[in-house]
């Protein structure tokens, strides 16, 4: 294999995956291989509804190094749907099937280029994780990561992910958000080449409280201290409710907030699709595209490839 090739995990077998592979797959050719991994009977069922005709390529996972990869065709690692005895497995159960292959190629070093399509969250995980970042990190022992939602204009990212409101205080502490801007300022170091422009956004509104203990005085302000010496270009914490006004937000690469609706809400009204979530922290690059299953628009041929155009962009540049 001459190039790292970019491996997908396709996702829940009923989903808008295939409709927005298939039209990022026209609307943009990729100098880096990519790598399919679902069922075979899914994709040719997919093919057939919208009436295209794609080569497919069929992998031996144990085997990718002897392969000659292009994005001429489809190259697919088939995960039969159904089980031994023909009967049809568990859309669960199927695609754990296709993370395990993921993750032994992910592990072999084969590729450090990851990226998974939607997933039912409240289904596969079953409660046992907050969320994909959670349970992908799990499986490679990695303890700090970080959830960034990048644009290339403005990222942001939460300290806290997928908690109910009521948690999120007692999960705020200095040893946690001082991981997490590091693995932000790294990332942003050595993937991107440039020093990024923090923001840290308050817990409280207007950064102030009238009970004796404000997170926002006794935690961030040291914290943000602290980073300060060490040269990072950070300022803050800063009241949330003007932070992404245009002439505030354009001054910021990358805006942390305490949780994940103080950040994501404002992003995704001002850039929609146009934004990817890559988890910091693993040996390699995980993305997902920002959007979920939509049973609903299945057939419809109205959903946007954009954020699978990013993630795939970003990682063919990457």
């Amino acid at each position: 294999m001459n190039t790292e090739p970019i491996l997908i995990v396709a996702g829940e077998p009923k989903s808008i995956f295939f409709e927005i592979f298939f039209k990022a797959l026209d609307v943009k050719r990729f100098n880096s291989p990519i790598i399919l991994i679902c069922s075979k009977k899914l994709l040719k069922l997919q093919l057939n509804k919208v009436q295209l005709k794609k080569k497919i390529k069929l992998l031996d996972p144990r085997n990718l190094t002897l392969y000659k990869l292009n994005n001429d065709c489809i190259n697919l690692i088939n995960v039969d749907i159904r089980s031994t005895n023909k009967k049809k497995i568990s859309p669960n159960k199927y695609i754990e099937k296709c993370f395990k292959i993921a993750f032994q190629i992910l592990r072999s070093k084969i590729t450090t280029k990851f990226i998974n399509g939607p997933i039912s969250k409240k289904s596969f995980l079953n409660k046992k994780y907050l969320g994909m970042t959670e349970y992908i990190s799990e499986q490679f022992t990695s303890k700090k990561t970080a959830m960034l939602i990048y644009n290339r204009i403005l990222s942001v990212s939460p300290i806290t992910t997928h908690l109910p409101l009521k948690n999120v205080v007692k999960n705020i502490n200095k040893k946690t958000i001082q991981e997490k801007i590091f693995l932000i300022n790294e990332f942003y170091k050595n993937k991107l080449g440039i020093k990024p422009r923090i923001a840290v956004l308050g817990l409280n509104p207007h950064c102030e409280s009238i009970d004796k203990f404000n997170e926002d005085e006794k935690i961030l302000k040291p914290i943000i201290k602290r980073l300060i010496k060490k040269k990072y270009n950070i300022s803050g914490p800063h009241s949330a409710d003007t932070i992404f006004l245009k002439n505030n937000r354009k001054k910021y690469d990358v805006v942390v907030g305490m949780y994940h609706d103080q950040v994501l809400t404002p992003i995704k009204t001002l850039y929609e699709f146009d934004a990817i979530n890559i988890t910091l922290g693993l040996p390699f690059i995980r993305i997902s595209p920002d959007h979920g299953p939509n049973v609903n628009m299945i057939g419809k041929n109205t959903s946007s490839p954009l954020s699978l155009i990013n993630a795939i962009t970003f990682l063919d540049k990457n």
